[in-house]
Parts: C-alpha cells; sequence; structure tokens
C-alpha cells in the first residue's frame, strides 16, 4: 500500500510538473505580415533577431553609431546592473524602438548583461503581444525598459530617457533603488 501511495505521488508530480511547463511554454521570434507596416516582429524575441533583414537595416546603424557615455557604463557596472532583471517593450514598426532599442543593446553588450536576465517583448501598434506581458506591465508607450529585482518593479524608462541618455536614466534608477534599501534598513 506504502509503494502505491508513493508512485500515485510520483505521478501526480510529473503530471502536475508537465502541465506547468505547457503553460509556460512562449513562443521565441515569432514573426507576422502586415499590410500596413510589411514585416514585423511580436512576442518574445531572442536579440539575435535583430540582426536579420529587415530589421537589421535600422538596428545595425544604429548600434554602430552610438557613443557609450562611459562614466554611466562604468556606474552602472559599480552599482551591478548585471545583477537586475531588465524587460523591455518595442515596436520594430516605432521609431523610438530604432533608435532607442539598439543603444540599449550596444550598452548591455559593453556591461557583459546576461541574456537570462533580459526579456525582449515586442508589440503591435495597439500596444499589445500574444502573451498579453504588455497588460501585466501597464504598457502605454513603446520603447519601455523596465528594471526589476527580486520580481519588484524598481524603476522604468518610457519613449525616452529623460536625461536623453539610456545609461544615465539607469544610474538614475540604480541610485534610486540604492536610496530606498538605505531608507528600508534605517526604519527598521
Amino acid at each position: 500500500m506504502k509503494k502505491f501511495i508513493t508512485n500515485i505521488v510520483v505521478i501526480s508530480s510529473l503530471a502536475l510538473t508537465a502541465q506547468q511547463f505547457n503553460a509556460q511554454k512562449v513562443v521565441v521570434n515569432r514573426e507576422v505580415e502586415t499590410q500596413s507596416d510589411g514585416k514585423m516582429l511580436l512576442g518574445h524575441q531572442l536579440k539575435e533577431q535583430f540582426l536579420k533583414a529587415p530589421y537589421a537595416d535600422w538596428y545595425v546603424k544604429e548600434h554602430d553609431e552610438y557613443a557609450l557615455d562611459q562614466k554611466a557604463i562604468d556606474q552602472l557596472k559599480k552599482d551591478k546592473i548585471n545583477s537586475y532583471n531588465l524587460i523591455v517593450f518595442m515596436g520594430t514598426w516605432c521609431e523610438d524602438s530604432h533608435r532607442d532599442f539598439p543603444r540599449l543593446m550596444k550598452i548591455l553588450e559593453e556591461l557583459k548583461y546576461p541574456d537570462n536576465k533580459l526579456t525582449i517583448i515586442a508589440v503591435n501598434r495597439k500596444k499589445e503581444s500574444p502573451t498579453g506581458d504588455e497588460g501585466r506591465y501597464n504598457i502605454q508607450k513603446v520603447p519601455t525598459i523596465i528594471v526589476e529585482k527580486y520580481g519588484k518593479e524598481i524603476g522604468r524608462i518610457i519613449e525616452m530617457p529623460t536625461t536623453g541618455y539610456i545609461e544615465r536614466d539607469l544610474v538614475d534608477i540604480l541610485k534610486k533603488d540604492d536610496q530606498s534599501v538605505i531608507k528600508e534598513i534605517f526604519n527598521k
């Protein structure tokens, strides 16, 4: 009887794990064709997808021409940005995304930012993705770069960096996080 119950528990666990795996399966690098915008990426993307036509036309040019603010890059390294998660909502049809997304990727390359901490979600003109993540994050404009730590949003850059440089805005977001951690320690 004990062996029978053990087998039922194991089978139930395996079935539950399989069910969770299927529920979390996400299509990556989805591309759609529209009459108004031609080819467009939609949903979760890998950064390599932007090196393919027609996206490479705008991606490579902006990426290669962007001059990094090295002082801000050094500060991001010091502030351990690689310990944060980044969620990026962008549109392959959007001029602001054409400008800032390649710049962000160049910044992350310079920081040797881990790919597994970066989520890229492409949306349509209605700011919708197949997984509905835009609703969870209340996305109104693109690009939107969200900085998270331990699943909690620390800050975001919406449409354009307020300082004119993504890396400087990221420094400001991490400073605010440091200040909130200090407040938390002293308020206990």
